[in-house]
């Protein structure tokens, strides 16, 4: 006889979502916030996912949550899912001419005045714009999750076509009670031995610490994180110090402040689509983000 084959699971991809999202945060809380659900509502979908996989997924622990090992298995099958739901739908669309836009943006990026003003100038077109993490641009690029995404370096850019909008100054995050806070301005030099927090990419290790410095020491390594939350946290409770564009006023905790910084440059803030993407909302976008995203709004 032949093998009788494994009865089908029908997954819901936006369980499988929220489950990718808790992993990838390792935090229920936190996870919530960036899916903008509540958290008592994440956990009872995380529980149903587990239900239709028939296997515990995520153990809670006075840290924030782990993979069980049922968890570890399944997550780059359920990343793989989720890109490739993303590409069949994209790919669909492109079989056409879409009227779907959607723009991505990083943190402390505002692509409102060129989102808008397609919306208006085409108000049969669907534009969005959705948040991404820090390093998430270019997958969601290549995986068909955005058809654009204004972000800031360090970017790879194969496969990309990639337009400089403005610059950012880089200044130095410290808490108030710092030797350096209040200073005119400081150079690296200034720095000596400050731990810097360290990320879990080497491109972005180097860039934003500056990592080998000019005289080709290393940058000193402070605890190592994963949001830009942890960060702020490990400065203000005086464990770090970091260089990060200089944030708008409300996007910095009370408990920190800027310093200027003399002999490290500015960073680009940049549009970034698909090389070859002629398609005509794409191609109006990068036209309206030239002319409108032009300085920090």
């Amino acid at each position: 006889m032949p093998p009788i084959p494994p009865p089908s699971v029908d997954l819901d991809l936006r369980l499988v979502r929220y489950f990718v999202a808790v992993a990838e945060h390792r935090h229920f809380g936190r996870a919530a916030d960036a899916l903008r659900i509540a958290q008592p509502s994440l956990s009872r979908q995380v529980r149903r996912l587990e239900q239709q996989v028939g296997a515990r997924l995520l153990d809670r622990t006075p840290r924030g949550t782990r993979l069980t090992e049922a968890g570890e298995v399944f997550l780059p099958r359920a990343q793989a899912l989720l890109r490739a739901a993303a590409e069949a739908a994209a790919h669909a669309r492109s079989a056409g001419e879409s009227d779907v836009l959607t723009v991505g943006y990083t943190l402390g990026i505002i692509v409102t005045p060129a989102v808008r003003e397609l919306r208006d100038r085409l108000p049969d077109a669907d534009v969005r714009a959705v948040h991404l993490k820090w390093n998430e641009s270019r997958d969601a690029l290549l995986d068909h999750r955005v058809d654009a995404a204004v972000t800031r370096q360090p970017l790879r850019t194969q496969g990309l076509e990639v337009t400089r909008l403005y610059d950012e100054p880089r200044v130095l995050v410290v808490p108030l009670d710092h030797r350096l806070a209040g200073k005119e301005s400081v150079t690296l030099d200034d720095l000596g031995d400050e731990p810097m927090p360290v990320v879990r990419d080497a491109a972005w290790n180097a860039y934003w610490r500056i990592d080998p410095r000019p005289d080709g020491r290393p940058a000193p390594d402070g605890p190592v994180v994963e949001e830009l939350e942890d960060k702020f946290e490990v400065i203000a409770d005086g464990r770090a110090v970091a260089i990060v564009p200089l944030p708008r006023t409300h996007a910095l905790r009370p408990d920190l402040t800027t310093v200027p910084l003399e002999d490290v440059g500015p960073t680009p803030v940049l549009l970034v689509t698909r090389a070859g993407d002629r398609r005509r909302l794409v191609t109006e976008f990068r036209r309206t983000a030239r002319t409108l995203l032009t300085s920090p709004a």
